[in-house]
């Protein structure tokens, strides 16, 4: 079943996601990072706490007193750890920020960035996927557990497949499009909590004539 037909039947069903849920590409790079191990509302009110002290920058982030951020971050969990994090994300932002919606980025240089990315603690493959499309818009289709769990019930991929063996084939088989990959990976996540979830409601899932377990998973 070919990927694109996929990608329009969710469209239909769900329409547009406008992903990432944030102000300006920093603060996306923040909530990459505070999601981990959290919920997304956990993460608002975080957000919002850097938000009214105006500490939502990069410049500010990095010379903020650690205790200082921690406290606004307690909320997002893990809040000693993440602060850490955040400090290094701020520096990779500052210095790198002049690629952010380059509308034309050379593969050796996504590669870069994402092995930059890939080096700093706290930054695994999914998170500095997650940066790269959503704050670089770059065309890096980004991989999860939700990707996983609809394409092995679909029948089109192993339950086994590696994170990097599924974003080759997403690459080998959607246009490499930001913008369609941004999408994309926003109505799996959609369908996922929607319909495919852990215990699945197949009564009116979209993809339901096409999945091969369908009824079959409790």
């Amino acid at each position: 079943m070919p990927l694109n037909n996929i990608y329009k039947t969710l469209q239909s069903a769900y329409g547009a996601q406008h992903w990432w849920p944030a102000e300006s590409s920093f603060e996306m790079m923040v909530g990459a990072i505070l999601t981990q191990n959290t919920s997304w509302t956990n993460v608002e009110k975080a957000i919002t706490n850097l938000k009214k002290a105006n500490a939502l920058d990069a410049s500010v982030i990095v010379s903020l007193d650690q205790a200082d951020l921690c406290e606004m971050i307690r909320p997002a969990g893990f809040f000693i750890q993440k602060a850490r994090y955040l400090k290094n994300i701020g520096y990779f932002f500052l210095e790198f920020r002049e690629y952010i919606a380059t509308a034309s980025c050379p593969d050796n240089d996504i590669q870069r960035l994402r092995q930059l990315l890939l080096s700093l603690k706290g930054v695994g493959p999914e998170t500095a996927d997650s940066i790269l499309l959503y704050a670089f818009n770059m065309p890096v289709f980004v991989i999860d557990a939700y990707t996983r769990r609809i394409f092995s019930r679909l029948g089109l991929i192993s339950s086994t497949v590696t994170y990097a063996e599924l974003q080759q084939y997403f690459h080998r088989h959607v246009v490499p499009d930001s913008k369609i990959y941004n999408e994309y990976h926003a109505l799996i996540v959609r369908h996922a909590k929607t319909h495919c979830r852990s215990k699945p409601d197949c009564s009116e899932c979209p993809l339901r004539s096409r999945c091969q377990t369908h009824g079959q998973v409790t």
